[in-house]
């Protein structure tokens, strides 16, 4: 086809004329500026954390016993343990030299003061008792006569003087004698039981060698140490009850309290004495004292329900009239082989028995009667 017939296309095809060539790039800039925005709006506008839309569930209530307690007037009652000792004991020596001639008394016997326990050979001593008083006999004599003399005027002064000295010694050793025969009978210092006796026969005794011993166990005296918290409840006087190992029981009195505290220990020598006609008692028997030292307001409760507190101190966890959980210090008064009293509750109070140790002061709890123990059904025969 020849050139000059072919149609001219320049200029035919141009999109800017087109109405809808524009749109796209519209649209690509608003896309674009969105995208940026959205980027950005983190640092410009910075999210809120979302609130929670659900709410946590409610902490559950521990269901716990609880045995309501009014107090009630308990006897203070300070125990302790010991053990008894004689009222005196000593043991007795020989104060002279001589073979035992006879023996008079058995050991466990119950002697008398100055009872007859033994005796010496006193032969020598009768010797020279009575060459001591024949010598007193001359110097009393010889006193006489330079008595007379002096008024005479034949004689001295000193010569006086010297028979009075010698009478004096004559005495002297008369008095000696006779306590040496004397000492000869060995006896009982006081009434007691003869714990001990080495006295036989024929033997021969040394002076100052031990022949006996004797307890004196009326009264008996029952030794205890008590804690010096517990000195200010006692004095002396006071009633107490006594219990020996034995099982007998016997009531005393408070004798003795100690003012010095042992170094070791911190307590107090304490004694009470008891009763002891004839002795039967012995002493070293192993004893329990309970001293009542008055009354207070207290509740009684089982040891199991005792809780401690954050710093160690004893007590009890109570409901109070909010259903709140409530830790109560309190202190022991008085222990039973079936509970314990305490003190430091008020008046009266919901104690938790059971569920104590799941929850804390100041928790909510929902408080529900404590079970009875069940009884024990009574078997007939």
């Amino acid at each position: 086809m020849p050139q000059d017939i072919l149609p001219d296309l320049n200029g035919q095809l141009k999109f800017q004329d087109d109405p809808g060539a524009g749109w796209s790039k519209w649209l690509a800039a608003l896309f674009a500026l969105v995208l940026v925005g959205w980027m950005g709006s983190g640092y410009i506008l910075p999210s809120q954390p979302a609130t929670e839309t659900e709410e946590k569930p409610a902490a559950r209530i521990v269901a716990v016993a609880v045995m309501p307690s009014e107090a009630e007037d308990v006897e203070l009652v300070l125990f302790s343990e010991g053990q008894s000792i004689p009222d005196r004991d000593t043991m007795i020596t020989s104060k002279v030299s001589g073979e035992v001639v006879s023996v008079s008394a058995d050991r466990g016997d119950l002697v008398s003061a100055g009872q007859e326990i033994g005796r010496l050979d006193a032969a020598t001593i009768e010797a020279q008792l009575v060459q001591a008083q024949t010598q007193l006999d001359q110097a009393t004599s010889d006193l006489e006569k330079s008595t007379s003399l002096q008024r005479s005027g034949i004689t001295t002064e000193d010569r006086v003087l010297q028979a009075r000295a010698a009478k004096a010694s004559a005495e002297a050793a008369v008095a000696a004698a006779k306590e040496q025969l004397e000492n000869t009978v060995i006896r009982a210092p006081f009434a007691g039981r003869l714990n001990d006796l080495t006295l036989d026969e024929g033997e021969f005794v040394n002076s100052g060698d031990v022949v006996a011993e004797v307890l004196d166990n009326n009264p008996l005296s029952i030794v205890v140490q008590v804690p010096q918290q517990a000195l200010s409840r006692l004095k002396k006087g006071q009633v107490a009850q006594v219990s020996f190992i034995t099982g007998e029981v016997r009531n005393g009195t408070v004798a003795f309290i100690g003012a010095n505290a042992d170094s070791q220990t911190r307590t107090f020598r304490v004694e009470i004495t008891v009763d002891n006609p004839d002795s039967e008692m012995p002493a070293g028997l192993s004893a329990r004292i309970a001293i009542p030292t008055g009354s207070a307001r207290g509740h009684f409760i089982s040891p199991a329900i005792l809780s401690l507190g954050t710093d160690g101190e004893l007590g009890v966890k109570i409901v109070t009239e909010d259903d709140v959980v409530q830790f109560v210090p309190v202190s022991i008064v008085r222990a039973q082989t079936d509970g314990i009293w305490i003190t430091g509750l008020p008046e009266r109070a919901d104690i938790i028995t059971v569920g104590q140790g799941f929850v804390n002061a100041g928790d909510t709890v929902d408080p529900r009667p404590a079970t009875p123990a069940p009884e024990t059904a009574e078997v007939t025969q």
